[in-house]
């Protein structure tokens, strides 16, 4: 693995001005910490707006450029597509996929179509609100009885509350409309929620352990996500063997679904039932000290140093 990256040098871009810049920070600094350690020739690139990012690219000598962004420009496939343009090897999937992840309506549409089972939801845009809607709200309360609130556009759980009232569906409404303009209501799925890392070897997509995420208290919102200790993980998840079957069949196929490549992270809420609904998929997952593709891959067998390695490496074959 090494020899592949005797003579590469990368590029870490890390920073950027969404709400999730502190995770990029993290994720940026582990995945230049990880590179150092193997004796690659690593750049480290901490940028601070879009323009900045472009600036820094076009001045690097770097072969390839690790993704450590995450949310914003640096994950919906805008920086993508401009590092395209300029003719930039960079790790993990292309501009449409991004876009297309990072869009949940829009990937909620595509697994629907696709047969990949996902929450029932609807989508409305926030400035379009209208006083008739508080009925629709009231109807899916009833229908439902507990519904989630998101954003449409932005990740790490920012901007999302479960609510099983119309005051509070409104707050969580004028809430998630701050992050983006389009606003994503669907029904809460009771249950385990699980997350499943994927992995592209050659022509194969192959998924790692399940990792069963388990908050002390609430749900795995920024808090839990990002403090160590609040949260525990069991990798591989205790599972009968046809349902985890089941999850990683239904994650390959909504990473196929999106047109992802090299590496994305699933995130699904496995019912009561034990049916699996995808909820979203990450092209630009975390690299944290508490993230689940690093859990993951270490209980497939790889460290983390390895796994950044063989992202890389990936990517450039692409």
């Amino acid at each position: 693995m090494m020899d592949a990256l005797k003579d590469i040098k990368v590029g870490v871009v890390y920073g950027g001005d969404s709400p999730e810049r502190e995770v990029s920070l993290a994720s940026g600094s582990a995945v230049v910490e990880a590179f150092e350690k193997l004796g690659v020739d690593v750049e480290p690139l901490l940028v601070s707006s879009a323009l900045d990012a472009l600036s820094k690219v076009q001045a690097s000598q770097s072969d390839v450029f690790f993704i450590a962004l995450h949310g914003g420009w640096g994950e919906d496939g805008r920086l993508q597509g401009a590092l395209d343009l300029l003719g930039k090897k960079y790790t993990g999937s292309g501009h449409r996929s991004c876009a297309l992840a990072m869009d949940k309506k829009v990937s909620k549409a595509i697994f629907e179509r696709c047969g990949i089972p996902t929450a029932p939801y609807i989508s409305i845009n926030a400035a379009d609100l209208c006083s008739g809607f508080e009925e629709e709200l009231k109807r899916l309360l009833a229908l439902w009885g507990i519904m989630v609130v998101k954003p449409s556009g932005c990740g790490s759980t920012v901007g999302v509350n479960i609510v099983q009232d119309i005051k509070s569906a409104l707050s969580a409404i004028r809430d998630a409309s701050t992050y983006d303009k389009d606003v994503l209501i669907e029904k809460y799925i009771p249950g385990r929620e699980i997350t499943v890392a994927i992995w592209e070897d050659k022509e194969e997509v192959m998924a790692f352990p399940v990792i069963e995420i388990i908050p002390e208290k609430g749900f795995y919102d920024y808090r839990a996500k990002y403090t160590p200790g609040v949260t525990r993980y069991k990798c591989p998840a205790h599972l009968p063997k046809e349902i985890e079957v089941r999850i990683k069949e239904v994650a390959a196929g909504a990473h196929r679904a999106l047109g992802c490549c090299v590496y994305s992270r699933v995130d699904i809420r496995l019912s009561q039932e034990g049916t699996p609904y995808v909820l979203e998929v990450n092209t630009a997952p975390g690299m944290t000290s508490t993230s689940l593709v690093p859990k993951a891959a270490l209980a497939f067998g790889w460290s983390f140093p390895e796994l950044v390695s063989k992202i890389v490496i990936k990517s450039l074959g692409k």
